[in-house]
């Protein structure tokens, strides 16, 4: 069994890692592919980042909190019907080989 070896990285490296997530709102999984390390530890360096600055913002007033609740659940809508529609291209493109 193969024993990967373990890198460590400045913590100016894994704050500006964090701040994409953060700042920039750029998936997880992106970050990690463009670091070269995992999602799991992109999520880490994420959670100490955030333990480390106010990353709250402003506090919400009614409406906003749910229009925001509103949008996230259109996004969700929106995610299940693409995932839908996948699955249907996949399965009409296999029913016509």
């Amino acid at each position: 069994m193969a024993h990967k070896k373990s890198r460590r990285h400045s913590a100016e490296f894994r704050e500006a890692a964090a701040r994409e997530v953060v700042d920039r709102s750029r998936p997880v999984d992106d970050v990690a592919r463009d670091c070269g390390v995992t999602g799991q530890t992109i999520r880490n360096w994420v959670r100490e980042f955030r333990a480390g600055h106010d990353t709250t913002g402003p506090e919400l007033s009614g409406d906003e909190r749910a229009r925001l609740k509103e949008l996230e659940r259109r996004v969700r809508e929106l995610e299940e019907e693409n995932r839908f529609l996948g699955k249907s291209v996949a399965f009409f493109a296999k029913k016509h080989q």
